[in-house]
């Protein structure tokens, strides 16, 4: 039998009360070691919801630093070349609340940002996040309303950056995967030249 929790009272039964660091640690502006955390970091998780509740998740990556500082309550995620969806994007349009979790390689604690974001097409600022000699398309302009560092358990369980426990290659390649769910019609071979170097040299 299935138990549904369906009352805030019945998971807090469950799960007990936070304690008063955790509830505690949230702030609304940036300190100088976030400052340092974001440019150490290469990696980084949004999260949008839509006017109807519609969920994404969207990875956003560059080399490390590529998320700008503008001021203590403002930071800037630059957009690249991708596959146009731009689900997030739209729910950005209808809906400005934005959840981010930004990774460091070997690091088992994260930072997260909340806040309300805004989409931008050009600004001054895009100049000092160019690479490889390309401007963003656009970018993500956030107004931060909560920052705080998230605990490593997560990562601890997973195991995530041990590379003994890696195994890459138990699942398909990228083009057998392509191949198998979402273009059944095209030559595999025609989908490993695609995802291939030339993929690589494409991402800008």
């Amino acid at each position: 039998m299935t138990t549904e929790i369906t009352t805030p009272e019945e998971l807090r039964e469950l799960l007990g009360e936070p304690n008063a660091r955790a509830v505690a640690k949230e702030r609304r502006v940036l300190h100088e070691l976030d400052r340092q955390w974001l440019a150490a970091s290469p990696f980084c998780l949004i999260a949008t919801s839509g006017a109807d509740g519609s969920c994404d998740v969207s990875p956003k990556g560059d080399p490390p630093g590529f998320t700008l500082v503008l001021d203590d309550r403002t930071i800037v995620v630059p957009e690249r070349p991708g596959n146009r969806r731009a689900d997030g994007f739209h729910n950005i349009l209808e809906n400005p609340h934005v959840g981010l979790v930004f990774l460091v390689p070997g690091r088992s604690d994260t930072l997260r940002i909340n806040g309300r974001a805004t989409l931008v097409r050009d600004a001054p600022y895009f100049d000092r996040m160019v690479v490889q000699g390309h401007r963003p398309q656009l970018a993500i302009v956030v107004e931060i309303e909560q920052v705080f560092y998230h605990c490593a358990k997560a990562f601890l369980r997973s195991e995530l950056w041990r590379p003994e426990t890696w195994q890459p290659d138990a699942l398909p390649s990228r083009p057998r995967i392509v191949k198998a769910v979402e273009a059944p019609d095209m030559e595999l071979a025609a989908l490993e030249r695609h995802y291939g170097p030339d993929y690589v040299r494409s991402m800008y």
